[in-house]
């Protein structure tokens, strides 16, 4: 498997709570993940698990960055496994936290 393929996961988690953060510049990212606490990169694990067959049947040529791949995913509702679907509010919790909190851009 390309070391791509193996780090999207990774990047799933940054979609759901903290995407722009890899997409800013390297000082400014580094800045930004320091405030990103425990709890909501542990659940933004726990929900990129729950979404990866999601999204690599659906949005896996997503760009990541800005919450393109929670939107993505969110556009194609009605064709997410139902352990996705109902994730789907909780990762907008968490992206509306990162953006409220300053880590992620509006």
């Amino acid at each position: 498997m390309p070391h791509f393929r193996r780090r999207l996961p990774q990047i799933f988690t940054l979609a759901a709570a903290v995407v722009a953060v890899a997409a800013l510049v390297p000082s400014i990212a580094d800045a930004q993940a320091a405030q990103v606490s425990p709890q909501m990169r542990s659940e933004a694990m726990a929900l990129m698990q729950i979404c990866r067959g999601d999204y690599d049947r659906l949005c896996s040529g997503v760009q990541p960055g800005g919450g393109r791949i929670l939107a993505c995913l969110q556009n194609h509702a009605n064709q997410l496994s139902a352990p996705c679907a109902q994730a789907m509010p909780r990762a907008q919790a968490l992206k509306n936290s990162a953006v409220a909190g300053g880590v992620m851009p509006k």
